[in-house]
């Protein structure tokens, strides 16, 4: 059964070029959450496409982000959001009064090989489980 939309918590996740990290963690927390929390994931200065190593180590532990895009932080979807989860963005990330701010703090995945990527992938795995433990009520 779906969670009520006037009361599923909202996710944002925001990175520099919306290429790895956030798309990781937001691919992660659709998975994982299915239709009880509203993802969503952005850049301060988005990349051209995501970082095809981020897919490919997505697609080992069977999540397919491959159909996703980087997508320019908006206040609106700032504002629209109940948890922001800054990783790496720093000063250009847009604040709001009475929202949840997270900082994840994970080692950028760009240009790295799989071997240095799959580590992050796990680390936020966890921390998007740990999250959906906060944020929704078990089904």
């Amino acid at each position: 059964m779906p969670t009520d939309p006037a009361t599923k918590p909202s996710v944002l996740f925001v990175c520099v070029h919306n290429a790895g990290r956030s798309q990781m963690a937001a691919g992660y927390l659709r998975h994982l959450a299915g239709d009880r929390v509203t993802v969503y994931s952005a850049g301060s200065m988005p990349g051209d496409q995501l970082n095809p190593v981020a897919v490919a180590a997505m697609a080992e532990d069977g999540i397919d982000i491959a159909g996703e895009q980087p997508k320019l932080l908006q206040d609106d979807t700032v504002k629209a959001s109940d948890v922001v989860i800054t990783m790496g963005c720093g000063d250009t990330c847009p604040f709001f009064p009475g929202k949840r701010y997270l900082d994840w703090v994970l080692d950028d995945p760009a240009g790295q090989p799989i071997e240095k990527v799959r580590p992050i992938r796990d680390e936020i795995k966890q921390r998007v489980e740990a999250l959906i433990s906060e944020l929704v009520t078990p089904q």
